[in-house]
């Protein structure tokens, strides 16, 4: 069928007149019944297929032989007209949709021709991994077997296995190459083809020959069935002319989801495609991001202009208004005037005075009928009984409650309803008893259980209402949950209750003496309503008497009520219209009302039309879902008739949707006696009460007015009556004339109050006797509500009585009727132009296939991110429905949206079914679940973002300026006062105490000589034992024996790689290998239980280097040649490998002597953080005045005692390992890092048992010990851990410091002693391993003993920072960075920040490139292929202004320096240098720089299972991986949180979020994450990421 109605439900029968036929009446019943267990949860998806299955099963070759041309015609039909046809049989049945919003029918045109204007986009699908696709079939993921006739014939095998022809005989089979087509191109049940008038030129075929393939498993045997014949019956002659259209779309999206556990066939036709950079990629991921990339090709609808903003005050784009749009042209409006309330001098002074009459003169009358949930009437009240039950009530809450003899309760005391919806009787006597007694009854839900969406807001009402007695009824109190006492639970945020039973054994009869005062109605509250806001807060709004008995005075003359009608109330007893026709005005006018529960409802929509039937009712009460449910029964209607109904009263007439249910409704019923003209739909607020009402017909009102308005007029609140485009239009219906005794206008929504134009659209407000009068307990809120002031244009008030404002939107047509648009609750401004969210349900809801949505259940919010709102919808999606399907049916909603409302969706979520907050009476808490979405609680199970499209306000992308030459840039500088950034460490004496230079391997032997038995080495196990150590004589004599055995076999100046773990043997060879003029190069063992990874490195080394030799140990040579690691690389092509465990005692014959300290005299290799292999030549002098530099910075000394835990392979964890002890003769106590993993407190436990005052370690190593003692400190104290020895902890890095981590350090250490000024940081790189080490004793500290000034920290403006400025802020001032400096310059050491570009020198308040000129720095990078002419400059540049003489190296980190306050030793001011980043790592986008860590701590902190976070660039997308530390319910939890805290704190959009399990961000041995290695993961494919979003 053409039209496939809205629905949560499967499609049920009754498609065509002829199918309707062959079902008997029973089994249609039976069919009804099933379909609503299903809707309510009480029977499972699988039970209600097979229950469903057993009871077609005699029925389906019937169907299947249904004349075909009825079927035609019954399609064509349904799909161009109404689907609510006049006749009887054809009701086209719109299956159930549960909630308070319905399709119009010219609405679910408007959405299908809408998406036939659209090709379907290219959208690259999300991937997920298997084990989130909770619901999905797996049949949707597994080809056929190649025998099926079809896909849909295993939906039909599983249901029963019913036999039946299939539809394809005749066709041949598709093979499997068909279905394998099918999946690639993307299921293409396009609903554009589903619109017959979308192809004008020919006959369309209806929703494309393919829409039947759809893998929707739950497609059910018979709607597939039916589906099949149709096609067949007209798929002969293609229709060119529309299928031309589609064709490209067939082929457009391959959808290629990555799905764990499944194999699919066709992975391997991804073909190679060019990436923007123009580098061949072969991999899914890519040609996903490509796709991405195209989407993002297309121009967006608000054009980004380009604008040039140099100065990094990013503003953010404001949206200017389109000169072309509507603006209002009419005239100031007039206030309308109800007709005179007239004053009747029957009606009594007050409510309880009419109860009291009717009680005492005719207490036989019915008042009340309550039903039962089989819709029999239970108990009827009489006026007599609800008199005398209420005064006993009053007399007991007055007279028998009591608290230490004083009466639990004085008049004016606020008391709680709790009456379940199936109890009206015992709610009316509750509620009449607290009247009587001059109590304040505040009517609540019922609470079931403790976490109740909205439950809390309730308890804050009814605590500052200072409610302490709640009434209700005996089986209510059985049912709500108990504490172990037995007494009811106290709910979250409710205030400590006394819950009393109203039941008749509970209540006292008064004395004959005792009367009830019944008095006038007065100004005292008579009862408060709760109401929810938007933002989900609950307000009471208190009504006095007398607006209690005007109101009932305005509704009986409106709706001409007279003594002793029947009505028939469908809705909520306790509020609203409900409350104010079902149990006030009806008491005032002597009436008898039937009462239909909600549950009731559920069970029989028809119910309430039996009822006015049975009883001949002349009003009934209802909503539009009332009457939509009851167009869904499938009992039949033939014994009803509504002719007795005088008047029809819808209560959410202001809902746009409701005039579509009443138009069906009345097709539908006005053969069974219903008047079309009784239909009265009016529109209420909770504070305002009735604002109109639409009269009965016997008024001699004028006709009911329909408004076909258009929707872009409404976005700028201007009425637009639309012609010529059909697409976005809302026809709305008048809401009847002003209450009597009104008065009403129109004012704009925000700012002061002035009258609307006539043509515009604003808030209606009512000045009356009969509004509510207050928001309890908020006199500020009241005043803007209850006492508005609308003022002419001029500025002049209207009058001088206060008006209500009732948060309805909407204006005053022709014969001063009123029309609304929508409420101030569901009201979105997206760029200044309004959206009603209302609205924007609707159009999901006509998205074909309607089934997807389950129940209709949608709830749509907006939520404010980068100062707009944006648009977020959430839906619950079918049990079955597949991936595919998810994903088809997310994009066409995107097409409608934009189509029909011209603004772009910021999130699409769908949540499995029954999983959203449900509101009391049905419907969605969008409060909540709006809520659950900032939180990160809703747990989607599909996401689609679309924030390219949607966020127009970014700031403009940053343009480079013009060359800005060097010279100026100084001259620039020096005009502001802002000195040139440069710095330098301690001026070193030339040479110190000799004249001859030494070479490290001189300082050894003459070590030897000097103090042989002195001890250097000391290296300790997991245990804390003592693993070895060695003295001065014993290295040198360890370092000659490896010498010797090296001098036979090498020449000179050959390059030999140690392999060794760390220890003394690593040192040994060092030593040996220089003795015997090699170029020693230390490499980090492959991990044995890791072959795979760490091997290749090792070998990449060792070829890189040209080692002609491998140094290492007995274990470790067998590794090298085993089998394990011959799978991993070619054995066969090591080096000689030399095993130095047991050498010969030889005595070497002549130590080898360098002929001058340029020689090189080590390689050190390591890989940086973007991947890269870099290996600097170290020569003999660099590295003596290394370790002088280091010597005089540490003030090292052969007495003191040094703690390393460190890797020894390379920097300055290399240098401090093998050359600082050797060099100035001190105590190095080594602890190798690995041994932390078995033992966590190994460092800090030799640290204090050795009394060690410098330490060194890195980041990796301080995060095991926050990690794993964290908990332990208290045990370690016991264990007599005592770490206030510790002067100076440093932590050895080639980043910036990272202030969190050595902050908890210090906080966790604190209690242990541990100094909070002893951490610092150092930092160095690969052209100079130390620029910066902290200690260094300055000015007035040295006299105290306190080793140097604080690490300083100060905090920079992150946006100055992304255009290369450094602007101060305070703490704490929004977008501030704090950043902490990297350590006093060392001596000998000179700095510069440099421009990236020009090479000029920079000014204190700019972040450059940090140049370094030192004795100690790297002489070249040493590599094979002769690319030293590419990074010759990294070692040796020249300012190309000013200072143009020094050589310096480029360190390649952006960084900045700080004149500070402190003084060093010789008097100078102290200054402080910052790194900020890698330059190699920062990302440029949007023509700023950005640092991956700044967006990466962002997004840690946006969710609390986010463990660890990584960012990195793809062509121009920025991708986030984020590790989930939770279930994997989760993962797409996270999506919309990163994105919004990216956007908000960075102005950026992100384009991928993958979601991976904790651990896969790789990190190198130094604690720094490998982000290119991530990277390069990621689009090979080899993350097995739980879920992948692009964001569109």
């Amino acid at each position: 069928m053409a039209e496939r109605t809205s629905s949560g439900l499967l499609m049920m029968l009754e498609p065509t007149p002829a199918v309707a036929m062959t079902l008997p009446a029973e089994v249609r019943e039976k069919l009804a019944e099933l379909e609503l267990e299903l809707s309510e949860g009480d029977i499972t998806q699988k039970g209600y297929e097979k229950k469903r299955g057993k009871l077609l099963a005699p029925y389906i070759p019937q169907i299947q032989g249904v004349d075909p041309s009825l079927q035609i015609d019954n399609r064509i039909q349904t799909s161009s007209q109404a689907v609510f046809s006049g006749s009887k049989h054809s009701k086209a049945r719109a299956a159930n949709t549960r909630d308070e919003r319905f399709r119009s029918d010219l609405h679910t045109e408007a959405v299908q021709a809408a998406l036939a204007k659209y090709k379907e986009r290219k959208m690259p699908m999300p991937s997920k991994r298997r084990s989130v696709l909770v619901q999905s079939s797996v049949e949707a993921c597994t080809p056929p077997d190649t025998s099926s006739a079809s896909e849909d014939e295993g939906s039909l095998r599983r249901q029963g296995r019913l036999t039946t022809s299939t539809p394809y005989q005749g066709h041949g089979h598709p093979t499997v190459e068909h279905w394998f087509n099918r999946v690639i191109q993307g299921s293409s049940t396009s609903s554009s083809a589903s619109s017959t008038s979308s192809h004008p030129g020919g006959r369309s075929v209806t929703n494309t020959a393919l829409a039947a393939l759809n893998a929707n498993a739950a497609a059910t045997a018979l709607a597939d069935l039916m589906a099949h014949t149709q096609i067949d019956n007209h798929s002969a002659p293609p229709d060119v002319t529309g299928l031309l259209e589609r064709s490209s779309h067939l082929a457009e999206r391959p959808q290629v989801a990555s799905v764990r556990g499944v194999s699919r066939g066709y992975n391997h036709h991804t073909s190679v495609m060019e990436t923007a950079d123009g580098v061949p990629v072969n991999s899914r991921v890519s040609s996903k991001i490509q796709q991405l990339l195209n989407t993002l090709k297309r121009p967006k609808r608000p054009p980004l202009r380009e604008f040039f903003v140099d100065d990094f005050e990013e503003l953010l784009d404001v949206q200017e208004p389109d000169p072309n749009q509507p603006k209002p042209e009419g005239q100031q409006m007039s206030t309308l005037e109800g007709e005179h309330l007239e004053a009747v001098n029957k009606w009594p002074p007050s409510l309880p005075a009419a109860l009291q009459r009717w009680g005492t003169t005719q207490p036989k009358s019915p008042c009340l009928t309550a039903l039962d949930n089989a819709g029999k009437p239970v108990y009827t009240l009489t006026y007599g009984k609800l008199w005398t039950r209420s005064q006993k009530l009053a007399y007991t809450l007055l007279n028998k409650l009591s608290t230490r003899n004083e009466p639990l309760l004085m008049p004016g005391d606020r008391v709680a309803l709790v009456f379940p919806n199936n109890d009206p009787v015992m709610f009316m006597v509750a509620f009449y008893g607290c009247l009587l007694a001059e109590l304040v009854p505040v009517p609540i839900e019922v609470p079931l259980t403790r976490k109740d969406a909205g439950s809390q807001q309730i308890g804050f009402l009814l605590g500052s209402c200072g409610v302490t007695l709640a009434l209700t009824t005996d089986a209510c109190q059985k049912g709500l949950p108990k504490a172990q006492t037995g007494e009811v639970a106290t709910f979250k945020g409710w205030p400590r209750l006394l819950w009393f039973v109203t039941d008749g054994k509970h209540v006292v009869k008064p004395p004959k003496d005792w009367h009830p005062p019944v008095r006038e109605a007065s100004d005292d509250i008579a009862y408060i309503e709760y109401k929810t806001s938007k933002e989900g807060s609950t307000m009471g709004i208190t009504v006095s008497h007398s607006a209690m008995l005007t109101h009932c005075h305005a509704l009986t003359q409106a709706c001409g009520y007279t003594e002793a009608e029947t009505i028939t109330n469908v809705l909520d007893f306790k509020r609203d219209a409900g409350l104010w026709h079902g149990v006030l005005t009806s008491v005032m006018n002597r009436m008898h009302v039937i009462s239909i529960p909600y549950s009731l409802m559920k069970v029989n929509p028809l119910s309430w039309i039996q009822k006015v039937h049975t009883y001949k009712a002349r009003v009934a009460v209802l909503k539009s879902r009332d009457m939509h449910w009851s167009l869904l029964a499938q009992r039949d209607q033939r014994d009803i008739s509504l002719s007795s109904l005088r008047m029809l009263i819808v209560a959410d007439g202001a809902n746009p949707w409701s005039i579509s249910s009443c138009d069906a409704f009345l097709n539908v019923f006005q053969a069974r006696g219903l008047r079309p003209e009784v239909i009265c739909p009016c529109a209420s607020s909770s504070e305002a009460m009735t604002v109109a009402i639409r009269r009965p017909p016997e008024m001699g009102i004028p006709p009911p007015g329909k408004a076909v308005l258009s929707m872009g007029g409404l976005s700028h609140s201007v009425i637009r009556v639309d012609t010529e485009d059909k697409l976005s239009v809302l026809t709305v219906q008048d809401v009847g004339q002003v209450m009597p005794g009104a008065m009403v206008c129109v004012v704009r929504v925000e700012g002061t109050p002035y009258l609307c134009q006539t043509d515009e659209v604003g808030e209606i407000c009512v000045s009356s006797g009969s509004t509510g009068v207050a928001y309890y307990g908020l006199p500020g809120m009241t005043k803007n509500v209850f006492e508005t002031i609308p003022l002419l244009s001029s500025g002049v008030p209207i009058s001088d009585r206060p008006f209500t404002r009732t948060s309805l939107l909407g204006f005053v047509g022709p014969d001063s009727l009123v029309f609304v648009v929508g409420k101030l609750d569901g009201l979105m401004v997206v760029s200044g132009r309004r959206h009603n969210a209302d609205d924007v349900v609707a159009t999901a809801l006509a998205v074909e296939p309607m089934k997807f949505v389950y129940r209709g259940r949608i709830a749509v919010f907006s939520v404010s991110v980068l100062h707009d709102e944006r648009i977020v919808v959430v839906a619950e999606q079918r049990p079955d429905s597949t991936e595919e399907d998810s994903f088809q049916w997310m994009s066409r909603v995107l097409q409608a949206i934009d189509s029909i409302h011209q603004v772009g969706v910021y999130c699409l979520a769908l949540v499995p079914a029954n999983t959203l907050p449900k509101a009391p009476l049905g419907g969605i808490h969008i409060s909540e679940t709006k809520q659950r979405f900032l939180e990160g609680a809703l747990h989607p199970c599909n996401v689609l973002m679309c924030p390219h499209t949607c966020v127009t306000n970014l700031p403009k992308p940053r343009q480079k300026q013009p060359e800005v030459g060097p010279a100026s840039m100084i001259v620039g500088n020096l005009v502001a006062g802002k000195r040139i950034a440069q710095a330098s460490g301690r001026d070193v004496a030339q040479l110190e105490d000799n004249d001859q230079f030494l070479y490290i391997q001189d300082v050894l032997q003459w070590r030897a000589q000097a103090t042989p038995d002195h001890p250097l080495f000391l290296v300790l196990n997991a245990k804390g034992t003592v693993a070895s150590t060695a003295s001065c004589l014993q290295l040198h004599k360890r370092a000659e024996r490896v010498a010797t055995a090296l001098m036979g076999r090498l020449n000179t100046g050959d390059h030999v790689a140690l392999v060794y773990p760390p220890g003394i043997d690593l040192i040994a060879t060092f030593y040996g290998c220089l003795y015997a003029g090699c170029v020693p190069v230390t490499v980090r063992p492959p991990h044995p239980q890791n072959l795979a990874t760490t091997l290749p490195t090792v070998k990449m080394i060792v070829e890189v280097s040209k080692s002609v030799c491998i140094l290492t140990t007995q274990a470790i040579t067998k590794l090298l040649k085993s089998k394990e690691a011959n799978a991993t690389v070619d054995i066969k092509s090591w080096p000689m490998v030399l095993d130095t465990d047991d050498l010969p005692r030889k005595k070497s014959s002549q130590m080898y002597k360098p002929p001058t300290p340029e020689m090189l005299a080590y390689l050190d290799f390591s890989v940086s953080t973007t991947g890269i292999l870099a290996g600097v030549k170290m020569s003999h002098a660099a590295t003596s005045a290394l370790c002088r530099s280091i010597k005089l910075q540490c003030e090292l000394y052969p007495s003191r005692q040094i703690a390393i835990c460190l890797d020894p392979y390379c920097g300055l964890g290399f240098a401090l390992w093998c050359l600082c002890s050797v060099y100035s003769g001190h105590q190095s106590i080594l602890v190798p890092p690995l041994e932390l993993e078995s033992n966590a407190s190994l460092w800090l436990t030799a640290v204090s048992q050795y009394k060690v005052r410098v330490t060194f370690c890195s980041y990796s190593v301080m995060e095991m010990c926050t990690k794993g003692l964290g908990s332990q400190t208290e045990a370690l104290r016991l264990r007599n851990m005592n770490l206030s020895c510790v002067r100076t902890c440093m932590v050895v890095a080639e980043e910036r410091p990272r202030i969190a981590l050595t902050q908890t350090f210090s906080k966790i250490f604190k209690d242990l002693g541990l100094s909070p000024r002893a951490v610092s940081t150092t930092f160095g790189c690969r052209v100079n391993v130390a620029i910066c080490l902290q200690p260094n004793r300055l000015g007035k500290l040295a006299e105290q003993g306190t080793a140097g000034p604080d690490p300083t920290t100060v905090y920079v403006d992150m946006r100055a920072l992304r255009h290369d400025r450094v602007r101060l802020v305070e703490r704490g001032s929004p977008h501030s960075l704090p950043l902490m400096e990297s350590g006093k310059i060392l001596p000998g050491v000179k700095v510069i920040i440099a421009n990236t570009e020009t090479k000029g020198p920079l000014g204190d308040s700019h972040l450059g490139e940090v140049w370094v000129s030192s004795p100690h720095n790297a002489t070249g990078y040493y590599t094979v292929y002769g690319e030293e002419a590419l990074h010759a400059d990294h070692f040796n540049t020249k300012l190309s202004f000013g200072d143009t003489q020094t050589v310096w190296a480029r360190t390649g980190y952006l960084g900045f320096l700080r004149r500070t306050e402190l003084t060093d030793a010789s008097g100078e001011r102290h200054d402080a240098l910052y790194i900020v980043g890698s330059l190699d790592e920062t990302l440029e986008l949007r023509g700023m720089r950005y640092h991956p860590i700044d967006i990466e701590t962002s997004v840690i902190r946006s969710h609390k299972s986010i463990a660890e976070c990584a960012v990195f660039t793809w062509t121009n997308l920025l991708v986030v991986v984020v590790e989930l530390e939770g279930s994997e319910q989760e993962a797409l939890d996270l999506v919309a949180l990163v994105t919004n805290v990216v956007l908000e704190e960075h102005y950026l959009i992100v384009g991928v979020v993958v979601v991976v399990d904790p651990g896969v961000i790789p990190i190198n041995s130094r604690g720094e994450k490998q982000r290119m290695h991530l990277r390069d993961g990621f689009l090979a494919d080899q993350l097995d990421p739980i879920y992948v979003a692009y964001n569109m």
